[in-house]
């Protein structure tokens, strides 16, 4: 990166792309939903707007982070998953945070003093989920209609049992702190970020810009390449 290119993060970042769903931006562009229908290996494929419904039922329906304040500085930690953190001594200063983000199943107890004990949200698909306690937001990252099935079954019939691996049936987790990435955002991505490389973003990858969208002020702590 150039960093006397001043143009090189506007050209990227798109402040109108919706980052979190919720019933009122769930109608998708053609193009957006046919991209993301794609990345799903169902045969079957759910109708998204009757799993909307059902999903907003269920979990808080709301503008999520829309709300922007010049007297706020929301300072927010991505940790990653990469060994290298280990030994970093760097606990107490990710605790600091307002906001601590973490990533599928990457551990904290036993690890406090290299990767502290707080976390506020947790990015996570079916395959990658754990418990939570009732202070974290589980932030559900959809690559397919079936991980949101797979939600709503968490919290009710508990039937789903495996996508295209076998998945957890249910977990810990406070229903009020569900939230849901935006499918949009998931090609916004892909295409402004990541320039249309390989087939999709990674969780990791997702999760940097969806800080840079919810928070004005943001460290990542350790990350492999």
């Amino acid at each position: 990166m150039d960093l006397n290119d001043e143009d090189w993060f506007f050209i990227r970042f798109n402040p109108t792309v919706p980052t979190l769903l919720n019933r009122r931006n769930s109608a998708m562009r053609s193009d957006v939903f046919e991209w993301w229908q794609g990345l799903q290996s169902d045969s079957q494929k759910a109708n998204f707007s009757d799993v909307v419904d059902i999903l907003f039922s269920l979990f808080p329906d709301e503008e999520h982070y829309v709300v922007t304040d010049p007297n706020r500085c929301r300072i927010c930690a991505v940790v990653g998953n990469s060994g290298n953190i280990l030994g970093s001594h760097y606990g107490q200063l990710i605790d600091s945070h307002d906001f601590v983000i973490r990533i599928n199943k990457g551990p904290t107890k036993g690890y406090e003093t290299d990767v502290g004990s707080k976390t506020t949200h947790r990015i996570m698909y079916p395959e990658s989920a754990m418990d939570l306690d009732n202070s974290t937001h589980l932030v559900l990252l959809p690559f397919k209609v079936k991980d949101m099935q797979w939600l709503i079954s968490v919290f009710t019939t508990k039937h789903i049992t495996s996508t295209y691996l076998k998945v957890r049936p249910t977990i810990n987790a406070d229903r009020e702190k569900v939230m849901i990435i935006h499918p949009a955002f998931i090609k916004y991505v892909y295409e402004s970020w990541l320039r249309k490389h390989g087939s999709y973003p990674s969780t990791g990858f997702i999760t940097l810009i969806f800080a840079l969208h919810i928070c004005d002020q943001f460290d990542k702590v350790h990350w492999s390449r």
